[in-house]
């Protein structure tokens, strides 16, 4: 990514500035006192996933805080800050693991007096949180974690939410993705972190190749430890089995790490990559990475996002901050804080006024809201997970400019499981009710 280090070290900054200015405030103060809307952000500032996706969604958060401050979104979201409150963000880094992201979430709102807390990359951190949040009872959108467990696990939540995809529409839209473009396809494979994100993404391709894909064979599974960065190893024993698809759910810097070496050992040569997560290093493949290899991005974000007046204002004005095309954790980061804006501005509450976290709560719940990424309609988990359609398509890059050609798109419907019925039984059953027109 171009740039990383000048703007991570900006978001250090920022971060650190924003913690300042609300630790020196008098003991107890709230948002409400000062007259703004305090707003936890949290994603990776430090790691492996700093690059490909906490910096980008930094970035997103500023230049998505600053515009709205300033009024000069499109409508419906052209009011000053959320609700007319200006919006003071306070960053934290998302590094260091489950246990420490806990104790930075009951800082941020004992301590900080947040108003409500938009982050998570990492499915584990994201798991840890949800019912730190239902204690604490503060508003809570989880704009990237993936994990199919989030209401799974937390299915009475009433302050946690997702505003993005959850992995096992990822999963089965990959294999849609194949069925309507390599339906001959016989020979798969994959390479997955070998942690909960890994194993469950596996599971929900597999199992929906075999109703998809019936008369394909799996023909190799590979599960290196997250963060390993060599996978000599893991490419040569993939390599021996000659697969037609190499899929892989990796992210982060071990997804970067895994193309190098793969093309450069020739397996990218003689199979198709298939990243779930691919998108996000759109920009940073360049030509270390075949033309052809399948590239998603967990939904209709990044380079998949439609065009509409939000997105052309979006794409417009993070390209004019950071002379870069926002990818997908960007994109998704947006969305998520244009979901708390309209949470906000439908709670029913005074102009200028911060809603509690059950207004908030109350205004997203089973919302249908317009984004960056078109409409989203928060129809599953009990009201509090977003459904929306995912896309597909080939990486290509030539004189010097990456970009995605033969694209496929899904309806959410085409592709999410029923309101109460898990992602496996959906599968196992044969996808009913899907709706794929």
């Amino acid at each position: 990514m171009k740039n990383n280090k000048t703007t991570f070290s900006k978001y250090l900054v920022s971060g650190v500035a924003a913690l300042a200015l609300t630790a020196g405030l008098a003991s107890g103060a709230s948002a409400a006192e000062n007259g703004k809307f305090r707003v936890g952000i949290v994603t990776f500032l430090s790691g492996p996933a700093a690059g490909p996706f906490g910096v980008p969604s930094a970035n997103a958060a500023k230049v998505l805080v600053e515009a709205l401050n300033k009024g000069e979104l499109p409508a419906p979201y052209n009011k000053i800050g959320i609700n007319g409150a200006e919006i003071e963000a306070v960053i934290i880094d998302e590094a260091g693991g489950a246990t420490k992201q806990v104790e930075e979430y009951r800082n941020l709102v004992q301590r900080q007096k947040v108003d409500a807390v938009i982050g998570y990359v990492s499915s584990g951190d994201c798991l840890a949180v949800a019912p730190v949040a239902e204690e604490l009872k503060t508003f809570t959108i989880a704009y990237d974690c993936g994990t199919s467990r989030l209401f799974v696990e937390n299915s009475d939540a009433q302050y946690m939410f997702r505003t993005g995809l959850d992995a096992s529409v990822d999963n089965i839209g990959a294999v849609r993705y194949l069925a309507a473009t390599r339906p001959d396809v016989a020979r798969l494979s994959g390479i997955q972190q070998n942690y909960s994100w890994g194993q469950d993404s596996w599971a929900d391709f597999t199992a929906a190749a075999a109703k998809l894909l019936p008369e394909s064979e799996v023909v190799e599974e590979q599960f290196p430890k997250i963060y390993q960065g060599q996978y000599g190893a893991e490419i040569s024993a993939l390599s021996v089995k000659r697969p037609e698809i190499v899929h892989s759910s990796f992210w982060g810097g071990d997804m970067e790490a895994l193309v190098l070496q793969a093309n450069a050992r020739g397996l990218l040569e003689d199979a198709t990559g298939l990243l779930t997560c691919g998108e996000a290093s759109l920009a940073t493949y360049k030509d270390q990475a075949p033309n052809g290899m399948i590239i998603g991005a967990r939904g209709p974000f990044g380079a998949f996002a439609p065009e509409n007046d939000l997105n052309t204002w979006f794409k417009g004005a993070y390209n004019a901050a950071y002379d870069l095309d926002p990818v997908y954790p960007a994109t998704k980061m947006a969305q998520a804080i244009l979901g708390l804006k309209f949470a906000a501005e439908n709670a029913g509450v005074a102009d200028k006024a911060i809603p509690t976290a059950d207004q908030l709560a109350a205004g997203l719940k089973g919302a249908s809201f317009p984004s960056v990424s078109g409409t989203v309609e928060m129809a599953r988990g009990n009201g509090h997970q977003a459904m929306q359609g995912i896309a597909y398509g080939e990486y290509h890059y030539e004189d010097g400019k990456a970009s995605i050609v033969n694209s496929v798109a899904f309806s959410g419907e085409c592709v999410t499981p029923p309101e109460g019925v898990s992602a496996a039984d959906w599968i196992a059953q044969g996808f009913p009710g899907a709706q794929c027109n």
